[in-house]
């Protein structure tokens, strides 16, 4: 019992030490290639962020993941609509200090154009591994349009779990280079008894 936990601790450690937005590729291992812990050494699921594994066979139970989509549809579009409300608060501040209406409109302008390059960067990842380099060169735009990422998530979350789709194929394709490599390695025994004889 206590070396299992031991080796769960052990892989919970090694998906928490990745950065987030870091690809797994990192070290020359594919996306869900390690090893799953007790399976015989086949692929392991990657975890999705608020999903866990729960993706993978779409387990029900209060805390599966059907909730888990609803929860993050329903939490996504709230905390959209309250990152809307604050804006409407700032831009109301900035119409009472009478700024100007130059910088009212550049203020507006700003957050229009960082939320649709944030809702286009957060829909791209959901499909495929972003660069990390270029998504830690985007953090700033990120935040800034953090409206465009909560709408994006939501969007997504209507139909499946947000990056499922990415994940599913590269544990698929992981899981049929793993088959490949167990059968090279097995191959026929009756075939290498007779050529040691």
């Amino acid at each position: 019992m206590s070396e299992r936990n031991g080796r769960n601790e052990r892989v919970d450690g090694q998906t928490a030490g990745r950065r987030e937005g870091e690809s797994p590729v990192e070290g020359g291992e594919a996306p869900g290639s390690r090893d799953a812990p007790g399976s015989g050494g086949g692929p392991r699921p990657e975890p999705l962020r608020f999903f866990g594994t729960t993706w993978l066979d779409h387990e029900g139970g209060p805390r599966g993941y059907a909730v888990r989509r609803a929860a993050v549809c329903v939490g996504s579009l709230a905390a959209a609509a309250l990152g809307c409300l604050v804006l409407r608060l700032a831009y109301e501040g900035l119409r009472i200090a009478d700024v100007g209406s130059a910088v009212t409109v550049l203020m507006v302008v700003m957050f229009a154009v960082c939320s649709a390059l944030a809702f286009s960067h957060t829909r791209g990842s959901f499909t495929r591994r972003p660069d990390p380099d270029r998504q830690a060169s985007l953090r700033g735009l990120l935040a800034i349009g953090f409206i465009g990422s909560l709408l994006a998530y939501f969007l997504r979350s209507l139909k499946e779990a947000p990056g499922e789709s990415l994940h599913r194929e590269e544990y698929e394709e992981a899981r049929a280079r793993h088959r490949k490599r167990a059968g090279r390695r097995t191959g026929n025994p009756s075939r290498r008894r007779r050529g040691k004889a």
